[in-house]
C-alpha cells in the first residue's frame, strides 16, 4: 500500500517517521557495486524537505555539482496515480511550470513514486525523498539523508571542487553523533512529532522537548561558533535545515508557536550565517518551503499560504565574535 507521512502515526496519537528502505553505499573503492564515478549518480529532492535539502546542501558545499545531477520535484504534492488515493511527490510537466522545478530528466517520470516502482515494482512503503539514483543499474542507491550525506562528505572527494572539506573529521565524530542524536529526537523529528500528534498527550511531551532541545542549543551557540566548537561539521547542517523552517512554517503549520527562533539571539544569528554562505543559500527556496507545508491537507485544509513572516535572513550576523574555523578557511562563509 501506498503510504505518506499521515500514516506515520501510532494508535497512541504519536508520530513515528517510517525508516528508509534503501540503504546501499557508495564508495570510492572501484570493486564494490556502487562505486564513485562522476556522472553515475543523480539526486531527486524538494526543497521543502529538510531531509532532501541537507543532502543537497553538501553536495554543494563540497563542491559535486559537475559529478552528481540533481532534479528537483513539484512544492505542493499531488495524486501519484488517477485511480488511487495516494498523494505524492511529483514533477512538472515543464521548465515553466514551476520555478526551480524541473521535469525528470531521466526517464519523464511524473512523480516519485514513479522512481520507486522502477527500482523495485513490488516496492510497498513510503515514497520519499531525497532520492540518490543509479542512472547504470536503474536503481535508487539510498533514500536515507544521513547516509547519503556522509557518501558526498567523504567518497567523491577524487572528484569534488573542495575535497579538503570535511564534514565528519574523525577527532569529532563521537561528538557529532551525540548531537545528532539528540537534535534529531527533540527538534528535526521534533517538529513532525508536533505536527502530525493525532492526540494532546503526545504533543505535549514532543513540543516539551522540542523547546527543551531548542534551548541547549541556545546555549551551546551563545558560548561557541559551532555546535561542536569552531569547526563547522555535518551537526550544524542537519539543524539548519530545521531552523530556516522554523518561523515561517513549524512555528504554525506544525503548532510550534511557544517561541520563534528570532527570539532566540544565538539561534537565530547563527541561521543566519549559515544561510549565508553561498553554497548554502542556493538550496533554501522558502517559497517551495512555504508552499509545500501549507498544501498539507491534514495540517491545512483551506491550503491557504500566509503571507508571511517573510524573515531577512540575509541581514548582519554577529557569529565573527567568535573564532573562524575550518569551514570559514576555504572561503565558503564569511
Amino acid at each position: 500500500m501506498a503510504q505518506s507521512t499521515k500514516d506515520e502515526s501510532k494508535a497512541s496519537g504519536a508520530f513515528v517517521q517510517t525508516p528508509s528502505a534503501f540503504r546501499n553505499f557508495i564508495s570510492k573503492d572501484p570493486n564494490v557495486p556502487f562505486s564513485a564515478v562522476p556522472g553515475r549518480y543523480h539526486l531527486y529532492i524538494a526543497y521543502i524537505c529538510p531531509w532532501a535539502s541537507r543532502c543537497y546542501a553538501v553536495l554543494k558545499l563540497k563542491g559535486l555539482e559537475e559529478v552528481i545531477s540533481v532534479s528537483v520535484a513539484k512544492s505542493q504534492p499531488g495524486k501519484t496515480k488517477e485511480d488511487e488515493d495516494h498523494v505524492g511527490w511529483l514533477f512538472p510537466a515543464s521548465d515553466t511550470e514551476e520555478e526551480g522545478a524541473q521535469p525528470d530528466p531521466l526517464y519523464g517520470a511524473g512523480s516519485i513514486r514513479a522512481l520507486y516502482e522502477l527500482a523495485n515494482p513490488n516496492y510497498v512503503g513510503k515514497y520519499s525523498v531525497p532520492v540518490l539514483w543509479d542512472k547504470k543499474l536503474k536503481t535508487i542507491v539510498n533514500n536515507e539523508s544521513s547516509e547519503i550525506i556522509r557518501m558526498f562528505n567523504s567518497e567523491f572527494n577524487d572528484f569534488a571542487k573542495n575535497a579538503a572539506l570535511d564534514l565528519y573529521p574523525p577527532q569529532l565524530r563521537s561528538q557529532i553523533d551525540e548531537i545528532n542524536e539528540w537534535i534529531f529526537d527533540g527538534i528535526n523529528i521534533g517538529v513532525y512529532k508536533c505536527g502530525f500528534a493525532q492526540k494532546q498527550g503526545p504533543y505535549d511531551e514532543a513540543v516539551e522537548k522540542l523547546f527543551e532541545a531548542l534551548d541547549r542549543c541556545e546555549d551551546i551557540l551563545g558560548k561557541q561558533r559551532y555546535l561542536c566548537g569552531g569547526t563547522f561539521t555535518e551537526a550544524d547542517i542537519r539543524l539548519f535545515v530545521t531552523l530556516i523552517r522554523f518561523d515561517e512554517t513549524y512555528a504554525v503549520n506544525f503548532k510550534c508557536n511557544k517561541k520563534l527562533v528570532r527570539e532566540y539571539p544565538n539561534l537565530f544569528n547563527y541561521t543566519k550565517e549559515i544561510y549565508q554562505m553561498p553554497p548554502i543559500t542556493a538550496t533554501v527556496h522558502m517559497d517551495h518551503i512555504r508552499r509545500g507545508y501549507y498544501s498539507m491537507p491534514s495540517l491545512n485544509p483551506s491550503g491557504i499560504v500566509p503571507i508571511g513572516p517573510s524573515i531577512d535572513y540575509s541581514s548582519a550576523h554577529d557569529r565573527g565574535r567568535f573564532s573562524t574555523g575550518s569551514f570559514i578557511d576555504l572561503n565558503l562563509g564569511q
